[in-house]
C-alpha cells in the first residue's frame, strides 16, 4: 500500500525531477516523434501487439527517445526488463542476466528483454557472449546506439538483430513537447521563445526540454521569452531568431556555392556563435557536397561526411576545426550541380513514364526466366574491350531521352569526356556490339 509519505514524494519529485524524465511517455501512445516504428500499423506496434518482440538494435541520433522506446516495448509486450550499459558493464553482468532470463522462463515462464544502451561500447567478447542466449530466445535483445551499427557492431551480432532507424524530431514534434513541458510547470511561454527553442534543439528532445527546465527558473514568476532560452543556452542564441536561422544558412550554403570562402567561413562562425547546433551544420555541409560540387569533385562528399562524424565523435569546441575545414575546402572545390538537375530530371521521368523494366535487363535468375525471355539478350559488358558495350538500359519511352547534363569543371570533364567517347564510338559504328 502506498503511503502519504508516498505520494507526497512522489509529487515533490514529479514537481522538480527534469521534464524530459517527468514527460516520459506511459503508453505507446503517447510517444511523440517515430511514428514509422509505433504509429497505428507501424512494425515495431505490430510485434507489441503479437507479444512477439524479436531482438534489435535502435540506430539513431541523441534525444530521439531509443531508451524509452525499448523500455515501453517490453513492458507492453509482456517482457521483463533488465538493463545495462556498455560503459559500466561488463563479462560478469552479462553472464548474470543470462542466468536470471533462464530462471525466470524456466520458473514463471516469462521472456526476458535485455536493454543494453550504448550497444557500440561493448567489446567483441561482451558482444559475443550475447550471441547463443539470443539466438536461442533466451534473451531478447534490444540495443541502443547513436553510431553506424554496421561498422561499430559484430557482424555476428548484426545478423541476429533487425536494425531500425529513429529520426530526429520534427519542428512539429518538439513543439507539441514544448507545449507539454510548459502545460506541466504551469507557465507562459512566447510564441518566439517556442521557435528559437525548437530550432536550436536540432531534433533531440532531451535538450529541448533540458533548455525549457532551465529558462522556466531563469523567468521566475515571468512569461519565458527568447531572451530566457538564450540564458539557459549560455547566452549564445540572443541575436538568432527563427527567420535569422534559415536566411543566415541560406547565407552559408550561398556563399559556399559561390566559392567565396571567406564568407562561407565568415557565417559559419556567425551561426557558431549563436549558438547553432553542429550537427545540424554538417549535415548542410554533406548535403552541399552533392548539391553544388557532385561529380566536379566527388571527394568533397567523403570530406563532409567524415566532418560528420568527426563532429559526434569530438563534439564542440574542438568540431569547429572539422566544420571549417570543411567549408573552407567546399568553398574553394569546383563547382557542379549535374547530380542535381539529374535527379529532378529523373525523378520527373520516373513519375510520367512509370519504370517499366526492358526484357534484357530483367532478372534472369529463376527457373521461369528464360521461357519468359527475361535476361536473353543482354550483353554482359565484362566480355567486351574496356568493359563496356552499347546497349539499352533505359525503358523504352526514354530511350532517346537525356536526363544526365554534364557540368564543365573539375574531374567531372575527365568523366564525361571518356563517356562521350564511348557512345560517340557507337554512332560512328567503331563500337565492338555482338
Amino acid at each position: 500500500m502506498t503511503s502519504l509519505f508516498d505520494a507526497s514524494a512522489a509529487e515533490r519529485l514529479r514537481a522538480t525531477a527534469p521534464l524530459a524524465q517527468v514527460l516520459r511517455p506511459r503508453s505507446l501512445d503517447e510517444v511523440v516523434g517515430q511514428s514509422h516504428l509505433v504509429g497505428p500499423g507501424a512494425p515495431l506496434r505490430k510485434l507489441v501487439e503479437a507479444q512477439r518482440l524479436s531482438s534489435m538494435i535502435l540506430w539513431g541520433p541523441a534525444g530521439t527517445g531509443k531508451t524509452t522506446l525499448a523500455r515501453l516495448l517490453a513492458q507492453t509486450a509482456g517482457y521483463h526488463a533488465e538493463a545495462l550499459s556498455a560503459t559500466s558493464s561488463g563479462a560478469k553482468e552479462v553472464r548474470e542476466v543470462i542466468e536470471r532470463a533462464k530462471q525466470r522462463l524456466g520458473e514463471r515462464g516469462q521472456l526476458t528483454v535485455l536493454f543494453i544502451d550504448e550497444v557500440h561500447r561493448f567489446s567483441k567478447s561482451q558482444q559475443d557472449l550475447l550471441l547463443p542466449a539470443t539466438e536461442a530466445g533466451e534473451i531478447t535483445l534490444i540495443g541502443a546506439t547513436t553510431e553506424n551499427p554496421y561498422f561499430e557492431v559484430n557482424a555476428a551480432l548484426l545478423s541476429r538483430t533487425t536494425l531500425w532507424r529513429l529520426h530526429s524530431l520534427t519542428t512539429v514534434e518538439l513543439t507539441t513537447l514544448v507545449e507539454r513541458g510548459v502545460a506541466l510547470r504551469g507557465v507562459t511561454i512566447e510564441d518566439e521563445a517556442v521557435q528559437v527553442l525548437v530550432a536550436t534543439g536540432d531534433g533531440d528532445a532531451r535538450s529541448v526540454l533540458t533548455t525549457l527546465d532551465t529558462a522556466v527558473i531563469l523567468a521566475g514568476t515571468d512569461v519565458v521569452t527568447k531572451e530566457h532560452i538564450g540564458a539557459a543556452r549560455d547566452g549564445r542564441i540572443l541575436h538568432q531568431n527563427a527567420d535569422s536561422h534559415y536566411d543566415q544558412v541560406s547565407a552559408l550554403i550561398k556563399s559556399i556555392r559561390g566559392s567565396d570562402p571567406d564568407a562561407a567561413a565568415y557565417w559559419l562562425v556567425a551561426m557558431l556563435e549563436a549558438g547553432e547546433s553542429a550537427r545540424f551544420l554538417a549535415r548542410r555541409l554533406v548535403i552541399s557536397a552533392s548539391e553544388d560540387i557532385g561529380l566536379a569533385d566527388s571527394s568533397m562528399l567523403t570530406l563532409a561526411e567524415s566532418c560528420a562524424r568527426a563532429v559526434e565523435f569530438v563534439g564542440l569546441p574542438e568540431a569547429r576545426y572539422a566544420l571549417m575545414h570543411t567549408t573552407l575546402a567546399l568553398a574553394l572545390a569546383p563547382k557542379s550541380n549535374s547530380a542535381t538537375r539529374a535527379l529532378a530530371a529523373a525523378s520527373a521521368a520516373v513519375l510520367a513514364h512509370g519504370a517499366v523494366v526492358p526484357a534484357h535487363l530483367r532478372d534472369a535468375h529463376y527457373s521461369a526466366a528464360a521461357v519468359l525471355g527475361h535476361g536473353r539478350a543482354y550483353l554482359y559488358p565484362h566480355d567486351f574491350p574496356q568493359n563496356w558495350v552499347a546497349q539499352q538500359y533505359l525503358p523504352d519511352e526514354l530511350v532517346d531521352v537525356s536526363l544526365f547534363e554534364a557540368g564543365e569543371t573539375g574531374a567531372e570533364v575527365d568523366l564525361v569526356a571518356t563517356w562521350r567517347r564511348r557512345t560517340d564510338a557507337t554512332v560512328e559504328g567503331t563500337s565492338t556490339v555482338e
